[in-house]
C-alpha cells in the first residue's frame, strides 16, 4: 500500500459513513414539512404526531451527518495539501458558502422548530420546517458545485502553479452541476421514502397505531414512486452528458474497451484489465447507442482509444479507472434502482386497496427495502469518483500529484484506522437510536384508537 492508495481508501470510507447520513436528512426533511404542513391546513392531529415522530429521528441522523461532516474537510489539509493549494482558490468558494449560507439557514430554523412547538403559531412553525428542509438540499447544491468542479473544470485558468477562479458564475452554471443536483437529491428524496415506509410496514403488520403508519405509509409510497421514477429519468440525462464529457467514465462503466457504432450495451462481463481483454462478456447490439443518444445507432468511444487520445495529449500514463469497479458500481445502482421502483408502484398499490397478491408477505419485506436506496447511492458515489480517476480535477489535476507530500505511510494507515472505527461507532449509535426510537413508535396515542378494525380491512383488503 502507498500512501496515495491508502488516502485514497480514507477519503473513500469517510465519505461512505458521511453519505450514510446525507440522503436521509435531504429526503425526510421534505417528507416531515410535508406532514406539519397537511397538519396546518387539515388540522388533523395525526399528522401533528407524524411531524413530532418522523421529525425526533430525522433530528437523530441529522445531528450525525452534521458530526461526520464537520471531520471530513480537514482531510484535504491533512491528505490531499497538493490539492487543496492548486484549486483552494475555486473549491473553497463554494465550501463557505454552503457553510455560511445553507447550514447557517437550516441549523438556526432547526432549533427554532426543534423549540418552537406551542411557542408560535402554528404556520410559522411550518415555515421553519420548510427553511431547514431547504437549507438542506441547498447545502447539497453547493457542495455539488464543489465537486462538480473536480468533474468538469470551468470558470478558471492557470497562474503560476495554482488554479485561479475567474467566473463565478460558471461555477453556478456548470451543466454537470445541474445534472448531478437533481439526481443526488431525488436519490435522497427516495431514500426518505423507503425510510418511512419500511418503518411503517413494521408497525403496521403488528397492528401499531394502524391509522398513524396508514398515513405514513401512504404518504411516503406516493412521495418516493415520484422520486425514483425522476432520479431514472434524471440518472438516464446523466449517461448522455457522460458520452461527451467524461467518455472513458462510460467506457469503463460498460466495459466497451473498442469504440463501437451502433454501441452494444453489456450485459454481464468479467475483464482482465492488465492485459485490456475480456475474460467473458455478453453484449446486445445497439443498446448502449440508444441509451447515449435515443436512437439504435450512434458513436461512442472504447478505453483504447480514449488511451490513445489521453496519451497524444497528456503523455505516456495509464489513464483507465478501474474497469471493475465502475462496471458493477453502475450495475449495482442501476439493479437497486429498477428494483425501487417496482416497489415503490407496488407500495402505492397496497396504499390504494388495489389487493395485490402477496400483500402481508411482501410487506413482511419492507423494513429490509430500507437498505435498497444506501446500496444505490453508495455504488453511484463510488461509479461518479473512481470513474474520473486518474484524475483528481479532470484533465486539469491528476491524484497522484495532489497528496500532501511530507506523509508516510504509517502516519495514513494510522488515521486511516481511528478514522474507520470512530465513524463506525457513530454509525453504530445511529443504527441503534434509529432502530430504537422508529421500534416504538410515537410516544402518545393521541386520539388514534387501539384497534380500528374498518382501517385495518381497508389497508388490508
Amino acid at each position: 500500500m502507498t500512501v496515495l492508495s491508502l488516502s485514497q481508501l480514507q477519503f473513500a470510507a469517510t465519505t461512505v459513513y458521511h453519505f450514510f447520513f446525507v440522503p436521509l436528512t435531504l429526503g425526510l426533511s421534505v417528507l416531515v414539512a410535508i406532514m406539519e404542513t397537511l397538519y396546518v391546513t387539515s388540522g388533523n392531529e395525526v399528522y401533528r404526531r407524524m411531524t413530532k415522530f418522523w421529525g425526533k429521528l430525522f433530528l437523530i441522523n441529522f445531528a450525525m451527518g452534521v458530526v461526520t461532516g464537520i471531520v471530513m474537510e480537514f482531510q484535504f489539509g491533512m491528505n490531499w495539501a497538493n490539492y487543496a493549494r492548486f484549486v483552494g482558490d475555486i473549491f473553497g468558494a463554494p465550501l463557505a458558502v454552503e457553510a455560511l449560507l445553507a447550514f447557517f439557514l437550516e441549523s438556526t430554523f432547526l432549533g427554532v422548530w426543534i423549540f418552537g412547538w406551542d411557542k408560535i403559531s402554528k404556520r410559522l412553525h411550518a415555515v421553519t420546517i420548510w427553511l431547514v428542509a431547504i437549507g438542506s438540499n441547498l447545502s447539497a447544491l453547493w457542495i455539488l458545485i464543489a465537486n462538480s468542479f473536480m468533474q468538469h473544470p470551468v470558470g478558471y485558468e492557470i497562474q503560476g502553479t495554482r488554479a485561479v477562479m475567474t467566473d463565478f458564475g460558471a461555477l453556478l452554471s456548470n451543466p454537470y452541476v445541474w445534472n448531478q443536483f437533481p439526481h443526488t437529491v431525488l436519490s435522497g428524496f427516495t431514500t426518505g421514502a423507503f425510510f418511512v415506509m419500511g418503518i411503517s410496514a413494521y408497525h403496521l403488520l403488528r397492528k401499531n397505531h394502524e391509522i398513524f403508519f396508514q398515513k405514513s405509509f401512504k404518504l411516503a409510497a406516493i412521495f418516493g414512486t415520484a422520486a425514483i421514477i425522476l432520479t431514472a429519468l434524471v440518472g438516464h440525462t446523466q449517461t448522455q452528458y457522460l458520452v461527451k464529457n467524461q467518455p472513458m467514465k462510460l467506457a469503463a462503466a460498460e466495459a466497451l474497451w473498442n469504440t463501437e457504432n451502433p454501441a452494444s450495451f453489456s450485459v454481464f462481463t468479467i475483464v482482465d484489465q492488465p492485459a485490456k481483454k475480456d475474460i467473458v462478456s455478453i453484449r446486445v447490439p445497439g443498446v448502449l447507442s440508444f441509451l447515449a443518444y435515443n436512437q439504435f445507432t450512434g458513436e461512442v468511444k472504447g478505453l483504447n482509444d480514449l488511451q490513445a487520445e489521453f496519451e497524444a495529449k497528456y503523455g505516456p500514463g495509464d489513464y483507465m479507472p478501474s474497469i471493475p469497479i465502475a462496471y458493477w458500481s453502475f450495475r449495482i445502482m442501476v439493479a437497486a434502482g429498477t428494483l425501487m421502483v417496482l416497489l415503490a408502484v407496488y407500495a402505492v398499490l397496497v396504499a390504494y386497496n388495489r389487493k395485490p397478491i402477496l400483500k402481508a408477505k411482501m410487506m413482511k419485506l419492507f423494513p429490509y427495502f430500507i437498505a435498497l436506496p444506501y446500496i444505490s447511492n453508495t455504488f453511484g458515489w463510488l461509479l461518479t469518483e473512481t470513474g474520473r480517476q486518474p484524475w483528481a480535477v479532470y484533465e486539469v489535476l491528476k491524484t497522484a500529484d495532489s497528496v500532501s507530500p511530507n506523509l508516510s505511510v504509517g502516519m495514513v494507515l494510522t488515521s486511516l484506522i481511528v478514522f474507520t472505527l470512530l465513524y463506525g461507532v457513530l454509525m453504530a449509535a445511529d443504527i441503534y437510536l434509529l432502530a430504537k426510537f422508529a421500534k416504538a413508535g410515537p410516544a402518545d396515542r393521541g386520539d388514534d384508537p387501539a384497534i380500528d378494525v374498518k382501517s385495518e380491512e381497508a389497508f388490508w383488503g
